[in-house]
């Protein structure tokens, strides 16, 4: 799978693991160790969404790419 949504990676002191945040998908988020972890560990929760989104019926969004942010 390629993602084609805006991943924003973060690392968390609380947590101690690098956050990464899908703004696009309501609730998608994953975590890791490390940065690579984290962004696997990210790919493979977009992928389970968008199944679970499909088989729902529910609304999928198109990625719009990089995000501006005001």
């Amino acid at each position: 799978m390629r993602v084609r949504y805006e991943l924003i990676i973060y690392w968390s002191d609380k947590d101690e693991a690098f956050i990464v945040e899908v703004l696009e998908l309501p609730g998608c988020m994953a975590d890791g160790k490390t940065y690579r972890e984290a962004v696997a560990n990210a790919e493979r929760v977009i992928e389970e969404w968008l199944e679970a989104a499909h088989e729902l019926g529910r609304y999928v969004p198109e990625p719009k790419g990089r995000l501006i942010y005001a």
